[in-house]
């Protein structure tokens, strides 16, 4: 799916500029993306896609600033509407509104300051995990919480309330000591859980609402040589298991998730890095950069679209990768690049997520009635991935509201309407099994829930649009996302 866009390149992190927007910006060699058509002359259309290139919006202005103060511009002079976006990882349209200006962070990436002695860190927003990595890393340090593969932004994560999986560390959220931010009305506040903290806590899972992330201060932790173990159970086994072998602080257990694979989704094949002394297997301190990955990419072809695929997987592709225990440096694992899920086109179909977080004590309970929805609705599921979180401390929009185990579900679908429309189903079954057992579901995904769905997974969304009105009472800030549902 996705439009066509005349003289305009989408490749990697290009941002979408026709060649006439373009020489005009590099000519008033400011950054910033605010041409105005000729008169009498159309313009160019300007596309904001993501990642799984579904739910592509058209904008009126896209800016690119290289510094807070072309930023804090762009925001003050721009009369509508505003979005923000960063490796556009979110999958329904969060990083754009329509007919609006899209701000690209991408360009503000710097490293703004790093105290190794305290183990924290200031980098401006648009930085990538991967990059981060490479300032930290001959320091011995490492991010504390960050998602499995190391492409996003750190303001993204932020904006999303990102997880991991890390034992007992919860969303990235709790590993944030302060924000800059730029406001609706072009103001630049610092504000921290001291300082006007209920901003602080908005804009952590805030999606770009309350204002445009600019620096993000963090809590680093150390890089630690860690152990792969790999266990097979019957799902019905999982919970106690989980808190014999993974919860016990003895047991140095750092990195955590267990998949389930189809068509019955009741056996839990799971790995824990943990922390030894143990030299390491992999001399990579980091994932190279230029690794290809057309080995991965074909079993996840052959999995998803071959007969008998499932099968294929349980019997050869799952026990091949459990026969291969490595030690590596938890930099290493943590540097994990996207591209090893990524399909060769997307013209046809596409790679996407759900995440659904459920009470621990209705973990069991709410894997059987996904199952089922699954199996009912025939849905491509590669696999569900569970991992685990501690309440969330900080964000006024938490996803944890209590001790949650995740239920990352990854599928294929078609790009075609009827698809949409069908995974929509099926997405809208899954999201009332959650609410049933007393849980939620993530919001960087595609926008297939109910507005009353929406308002009983996130009961605290009053709160957080009274926010909202304090800090952006012409609610200029928005995005496909709170355009639905705020």
């Amino acid at each position: 799916m996705g439009k066509q866009v005349s003289e305009t390149a989408v490749h990697g992190d290009d941002i979408l500029l026709s060649r006439r927007t373009l020489l005009t910006a590099a000519m008033a060699g400011a950054g910033l993306l605010l041409v105005a058509p000729a008169r009498g002359h159309a313009a160019t259309p300007l596309f904001v896609e993501n990642v799984t290139q579904l739910y592509t919006v058209e904008v009126a202005r896209i800016v690119a600033p290289r510094s807070c103060e072309e930023l804090r511009r762009a925001v003050r002079d721009w009369p509508g509407a505003i979005a923000v976006g960063g490796g556009r990882y979110s999958m329904g349209g969060q990083a754009a509104i329509a007919q609006g200006l899209h701000i690209d962070m991408r360009q503000m990436n710097k490293l703004v300051w790093l105290r190794p002695e305290t183990k924290t860190v200031r980098v401006e927003a648009g930085m990538r995990w991967r990059d981060l990595q490479d300032h930290i890393d001959g320091h011995q340090l490492a991010v504390r919480t960050m998602q499995s593969f190391a492409n996003f932004t750190v303001g993204g994560a932020v904006s999303v309330n990102a997880h991991g999986r890390y034992v007992g560390h919860g969303p990235v959220g709790h590993s944030v000591r302060a924000l800059q931010m730029v406001l609706a009305d072009g103001e630049v506040v610092e504000t921290d859980r001291q300082t006007r903290p209920a901003l602080f806590r908005a804009a952590i899972g805030g999606y770009g609402a309350i204002g445009v992330i600019t620096e993000v201060e963090l809590d680093l932790d150390d890089n630690a040589r860690i152990e792969q173990r790999m266990t097979k159970m019957p799902l019905r086994d999982y919970p106690a298991w989980f808190e014999r072998e993974v919860r016990p602080p003895a047991k140095a257990c750092l990195l955590h998730n267990a998949d389930l694979l189809p068509p019955a989704f009741d056996e839990a094949w799971a790995t824990n890095w943990c922390v030894t002394d143990k030299p390491v297997t992999v001399p990579e301190r980091l994932v190279p950069r230029d690794r290809t990955y057309r080995m991965e990419q074909s079993l996840l072809w052959a999995v998803s679209e071959l007969p008998n695929g499932d099968a294929l997987q349980r019997k050869y592709v799952r026990p091949a990768l459990f026969g291969k225990a490595e030690v590596a440096w938890r930099n290493h694992e943590a540097s994990l690049d996207v591209r090893m899920l990524e399909p060769a086109s997307r013209r046809a179909s596409t790679y996407v997520l759900q995440e659904y977080f459920i009470p621990a004590a209705k973990c069991l309970a709410f894997a059987a009635d996904m199952a089922q929805v699954i199996r009912a609705h025939g849905a491509k599921v590669l696999n569900v991935s569970i991992r685990h979180s501690p309440r969330d401390e900080v964000s006024m929009l938490p996803w944890a509201r209590e001790e949650v185990f995740s239920f990352v579900v990854y599928y294929k679908q078609g790009t075609e309407d009827a698809a949409q429309e069908a995974v929509g189903v099926w997405t809208r079954n899954m999201v009332d099994a959650a609410l049933k057992h007393g849980g939620t579901y993530y919001l960087p995904y595609q926008l297939h829930a109910s507005a009353a769905q929406f308002a009983a997974a996130y009961p605290q969304a009053e709160a957080f649009r009274a926010v909202k009105r304090t800090a952006d009472p012409k609610g200029r800030l928005s995005n496909s996302l709170w355009q639905r549902y705020l």
